[in-house]
């Protein structure tokens, strides 16, 4: 097993014409012993500058990489007891899928007997034992992926790299094999570092996610804990599908409460402005916070239709335009817009395509979201949050 440490780690790559470009930008981070990581982020964020900077494959420009206390360094890759999987599998195409698994350890001198028996394990755990023989041209491109990953494997290294190792196959594949790589991380105990994209399946896989953006750490954090609080603008709009509706605005007292009260964004609309209640009676707590410069974050899932429009203790119900429908089968994304806002209501169940042009909706302002405009942080620091979440906040 492995703990490993990353202290402000940066890596600058020199462009084609001589300009200095930040892969990663002093990333701080520690991966605890037999924990499965998952590192999301858009592409170009530097999430496989990070697992090759891990591996030996790139020299960082500052900072450490420590495993078990160890700084690695200028260790040479392969005496970093590390193994990584890329999103191609890389295969020799003149061997058969037991040669290629195999090949790792004969390299490294490992005697016939041990080898059959880690390679026969390895197998036997990834469901390609009456594989074996077979070359690379004749297996599906989910055993290809799985060899790939029974030659890392058997190395039993103290930490494995993957790189994307999904992206380059089917929906339906892809699930049946993140639900494969969840099984064998929890059966073997070992430290895996799992690169993606796609914020569905860092969640799903990772026990704790972490979100890079622009080769900076953004947020560390457990699934739920990102979906529920994200520490910044950027978390909030990556993590969760469909993504969350932001709308920016100020806080605004109008007698003793507290509003939110949206940006116009069209002048030349008649509209009134949308205007949100955050509670009744809390305004007087806030006066460092009146006519401060917002975003307001709110899921589709807690944008609710309503058959009557009037007023709440959570707030006023408004009349929306229905733009378009997405019917998915078991739910329902609704696009919709209101005082000049476009935003998207997720409705469970079954819905006709065919709606009414409008329909009645509340925002559910217990769930809301705020980061401050500037520095696009989470406002939970401040005292008006604690007034107005709710003492659980169930996502």
């Amino acid at each position: 097993m492995g703990r490993l440490v990353l202290e402000r780690l940066t890596k600058i790559f020199q462009g084609r014409e001589g300009q200095s470009i930040c892969a990663l930008n002093e990333v701080t981070l520690a991966i605890e012993e037999s924990e499965f990581l998952a590192v999301a982020g858009p592409s170009g964020c530097g999430k496989t500058t990070l697992l090759r900077l891990i591996a030996g494959l790139e020299v960082p420009t500052s900072g450490t990489i420590a495993m078990d206390n160890v700084v690695l360094n200028g260790v040479a890759p392969k005496e970093r007891d590390v193994a990584m999987v890329f999103q191609n599998p890389a295969l020799y195409p003149h061997m058969s899928a037991y040669e290629n698994m195999a090949f790792g350890l004969i390299v490294r001198g490992c005697s016939k007997p041990e080898t059959r028996r880690r390679v026969t394990e390895a197998a036997e755990l990834l469901g390609l034992t009456g594989c074996l023989a077979h070359r690379p041209m004749e297996l599906s491109g989910g055993e290809r992926q799985r060899v790939a990953l029974g030659r890392a494997l058997v190395r039993r290294p103290k930490l494995l790299l993957l790189d994307e190792p999904l992206s380059n196959l089917d929906p339906l594949l892809r699930s049946e094999l993140r639900q494969e790589i969840a099984r064998i991380q929890q059966t073997l105990g070992a430290t895996f570092i799992y690169v993606t994209h796609d914020q569905v399946e860092a969640m799903s896989l990772g026990q704790r996610v972490a979100i890079l953006n622009k080769g900076a750490l953004r947020q560390v954090a457990e699934p739920l804990e990102l979906y529920r609080q994200p520490g910044e603008l950027f978390v909030a709009r990556f993590v969760g599908s469909p993504t969350m509706n932001i709308f920016s605005g100020r806080l605004v007292q109008k007698e003793a409460n507290l509003w939110f009260i949206a940006d116009v964004v069209d002048q030349s609309e008649s509209s009134s402005p949308m205007m949100l209640p955050l509670h009744s009676g809390a305004g007087t707590l806030c006066e460092d916070c009146i006519g401060k410069r917002v975003y307001l974050g709110l899921r589709p899932e807690h944008i609710i239709e309503s058959t009557s429009v009037s007023e709440t203790g959570d707030g006023p119900m408004m009349v929306a335009a229905v733009e378009s429908v997405e019917t998915l089968g078991a739910e329902t994304h609704l696009h919709l817009s209101a005082c000049g806002h476009s935003f998207l209501m997720r409705c469970f169940g079954q819905r006709e395509r065919r709606l009414e042009r409008s329909i009645s909706v509340w925002f559910d302002m217990n769930r809301a979201h705020f980061f401050d405009a500037s520095s696009e942080k989470r406002l939970d620091s401040q005292k008006f949050l604690k007034e107005f979440q709710p003492t659980e906040f169930d996502g």
